[in-house]
């Protein structure tokens, strides 16, 4: 494992903590949207199937253990804690994620490295991951003011991704025969969706002013 992956993956963990610090400490799910929480749950289940019947290193498995129970533990805290939903802002946080779903679907049964079960699955889930922050940027450019945590929150899951372009440039240089088009390609997707809000927060960060997304 090279700097650059466990710097992505360390800064994805990161991400995770800070939401669930934002959520079990000040008992708040403000500015975070369901609709993308959901859909990481959805990426995870379909890209760890293999968890208990593929050995890679038990740091790999704490890992996918993490991001498993951590994303469907957000998405009970949203829908059913007593007091975290309430701050749940349904009315705004409306985008129809079905239509991400459905097409990554298709796009995984059409272009996948091997026509499997488990490789179309890992394949759906990477094209998910792509998308799956939309309803979380359109949420935040709903509602404008956007808090400290929420901001980091997503500031580092953006990171996360953008390190681990430069962990793929890396094993280009120093593997033989290392040319994966498909994680490639969906985590510059990834990234690129992250371009306005990495501005804005960066702008903010140096004028020390509130975050603010423009409609």
């Amino acid at each position: 494992m090279n700097i650059f992956r466990l710097a992505g993956d360390m800064t994805h963990l990161a991400s995770v903590l800070v939401l669930l610090l934002k959520i079990h400490t000040i008992k708040s799910c403000a500015g975070i949207s369901l609709k993308t929480q959901e859909l990481y749950a959805i990426v995870f289940a379909a890209r760890y199937l293999d968890i208990f019947t593929n050995f890679v290193s038990m740091y790999n498995t704490i890992m996918k253990l993490i991001f498993l129970g951590s994303s469907f533990s957000i998405v009970w805290y949203m829908r059913s804690h007593k007091i975290v939903r309430r701050s749940y802002d349904k009315e705004q946080d409306t985008f129809r994620q079905w239509f991400l779903v459905l097409p990554c679907v298709v796009l995984a049964l059409l272009i996948n490295e091997k026509f499997t079960f488990r490789e179309v699955m890992w394949t759906f889930s990477l094209y998910l991951e792509a998308v799956a922050i939309l309803p979380q940027l359109v949420l935040l450019q709903r509602t404008r003011n956007i808090d400290n945590l929420t901001g980091q929150y997503v500031f580092l899951l953006g990171a996360y991704r953008a390190l681990y372009i430069f962990n793929w440039i890396y094993r280009y240089f120093t593997e033989t025969h290392y040319i994966h088009w498909i994680p490639w390609i969906s985590g510059i997707v990834q990234t690129l969706l992250y371009a306005d809000f990495f501005y804005y927060y960066f702008e903010s960060w140096k004028n020390n002013k509130n975050l603010q997304l423009p409609a």
